[in-house]
């Protein structure tokens, strides 16, 4: 009896929708279409760059108005490919819920590109970055300068020939970030890079007319350390504890995006108990992180009653970490499917009695601010930023949702088990400090409703996935069996060994979507990690958004974005 013949799958461009609008409107423009672990990728040729992203934002049927992230890769030495470099756009809609990753092949001589700036306003910063690290020109950008570096840096550190032991004396500050006009009474006010109200490293230089901000801008990069550079060195597991340096206020979610990522690279998934374990934890360090953006943002104020009396929630919350792994701050609690151990026995007791405190610290947060009179007024109808203007500039999280959009990656995307859990999205209206606070308020509470349903069905079993690739065996089995002991040394040895393939891993961590995009190319290393940091597209429009306020607002508007310099700069 003859075998029955398997029909091969459809090619990506022939069954994705998205690539088959895009091959509609560019044609020949259009070089490849992939698909791997569920992302879309297109490949289209540098000439049609700007007419695809816009393609891809302004058609109805494809809507992809979200952006998210854009990068460069270097892929020296990779014979496969003709071209050395690559540039990587990531954007969503949120009416198909899809996400898609457009990319462009660039030689490794004068490598340029059209500028996406007149597409999406968030592409600026991102370009400057992709040639402050990698040297690619973006024609047309307004302003195509270093970012994260320093301004008389020499070369392009991410890339792949550059000399890592390489020393610059770099000692001149950038004194003028803006032109004061010729006989104007206009004052030029620094505030940063070590101001109290910045909450963090970085600088903003506003022109005064009196007590009006005129003209803003602003300057990051003082505490870049090259995250990604390093992970291109390290191996999948020895790369968690750089991942709680992003933010330190929520380490943990940081670690739990990280893995995700990878799991989903290696095509696995961790196991209930440990998924369940990841969610309680998760929402106990978003809660923490809220609360801790909400008591520093009304310190600015001048209320320094919230500031110590919140900061009381994260140290419970610490000692709760601090059962489980050891660790208070940068815990490194999460392994590449699973935990690094099991939670302690009296975990769910625990957790209860965190939930009915925490619940009292946001009833009484909220009888302490929201009617507040003075309050209010500091926060109604400042820093305000319609929905179309968010997404323009890639907002995600508490913030978007502060305009209006109701996009929640655990309820549009939901991951570890977030599908199972019932709790709402809370949106705002106007988009300004209030909504913004209001939104932050109410997912405490939700956070809330997530975990105590998570603890009432924790389930039982391992807490790490079986898996040889990328789980070591019990200490038991190394001391007592071989084959055990050769899989202890060879994991150790080699480390995590990844499919070649990407994937763009992200999670609704405390500040907006983190995520990581991941290149693999099968070897212990991962060729490339490009972070999508949460505060970068946040803290881009900062500067327009502070033009005509009083500069008291410029320091309410930063604090209730809740800017956090280490994943800001990496």
């Amino acid at each position: 009896m003859a075998s029955a013949t398997q029909t091969p799958p459809a090619p990506a461009e022939a069954t994705s929708p998205i690539a088959r609008a895009l091959k509609d409107e560019l044609g020949e423009g259009v070089l490849k279409v992939e698909e791997f672990r569920g992302d879309l990728a297109v490949t289209v040729s540098p000439q049609g760059w700007v007419r695809a992203a816009t393609a891809l934002k302004t058609l109805p049927e494809l809507d992809f108005k979200l952006f998210l992230d854009l990068c460069a890769v270097d892929h020296l030495d990779d014979e496969g490919r003709p071209e050395r470099f690559e540039v990587v756009l990531h954007v969503y809609s949120l009416s198909g819920k899809h996400h898609v990753r457009l990319k462009a092949a660039l030689p490794e001589r004068e490598p340029r590109l059209p500028t996406l700036t007149g597409v999406y306003r968030g592409a600026n910063w991102f370009e400057r970055e992709a040639w402050d690290l990698y040297g690619i020109v973006f024609e047309g950008h307004p302003n195509l300068t270093r970012i994260l570096t320093h301004q008389d840096f020499v070369g392009h550190p991410m890339r792949k020939d550059y000399p890592t032991a390489q020393r610059h004396v770099l000692h001149e500050p950038q004194r003028w970030l803006l032109p004061v006009p010729a006989g104007s009474e206009h004052v030029v006010v620094n505030i940063g890079p070590s101001h109290p109200a910045m909450h963090g490293t970085f600088r903003v230089q506003a022109l005064m007319d009196g007590e009006t901000i005129v003209d803003a801008a602003a300057e990051i990069g003082y505490m870049h350390r090259n995250f990604e550079k390093m992970s291109e060195v390290r191996s999948y597991w020895q790369i968690i504890p750089y991942t709680d340096r992003l933010n330190y206020c929520s380490s943990f979610m940081n670690g739990h995006g990280w893995a995700l990522a990878v799991e989903k690279l290696m095509g696995i998934h961790a196991p209930p108990r440990a998924e369940a374990v990841r969610v309680i934890l998760s929402e106990f360090s978003r809660i923490m992180d809220h609360f801790v953006c909400i008591g520093t943002n009304v310190v600015d104020l001048g209320a320094i009653t919230p500031f110590f009396y919140l900061f009381r929630v994260r140290e419970e919350i610490y000692d709760l970490l601090e059962a489980c792994c050891g660790a208070r701050l940068t815990v490194s609690y999460v392994r590449i499917g699973g935990l690094a151990q099991d939670v302690p026995p009296d975990f769910s007791d625990r957790c209860r009695r965190l939930v009915e405190s925490v619940r009292k610290y946001t009833d009484e947060t909220d009888r302490l601010l929201t009617r507040n009179v003075i309050f209010a007024r500091r926060f109604k109808d400042v820093g305000a930023l319609g929905a179309d203007e968010a997404l323009d500039w890639g907002w995600v999280g508490p913030c978007l949702r502060g305009s209006g959009v109701p996009y929640d990656i655990r309820k549009d995307h939901p991951y570890s088990g977030y599908d199972q859990y019932d709790f709402d999205v809370p949106v705002g209206t106007v988009g300004d400090c209030y909504d913004r606070y209001l939104v932050r308020l109410e997912e405490i509470r939700q956070s809330l409703r997530i975990v105590e349903q998570a603890v009432a069905r924790l389930p039982g079993g391992p807490v790490i996935v079986d898996d040889k690739r990328v789980a070591l065996p019990p200490k038991a089995q190394v001391y007592s069996n071989i084959e055990a002991l050769m899989n202890h040394f060879k994991l150790v040895y080699e480390g995590i060994l990844a499919p070649a393939g990407e994937v763009y891993g992200y999670t609704e961590a405390a500040n907006r979507e983190l995520g990581y995009y991941i290149v693999s190319d099968g070897r212990k290393y991962p060729r490339r990690v490009k972070v999508r940091p949460p505060s970068f597209n946040i803290y881009q429009p900062y500067p327009e958004m502070i033009k005509g306020h009083l500069l008291a607002d410029a320091v309410a508007i930063i604090g209730g974005l809740n800017i956090i310099a280490g994943e800001l700069d990496r």
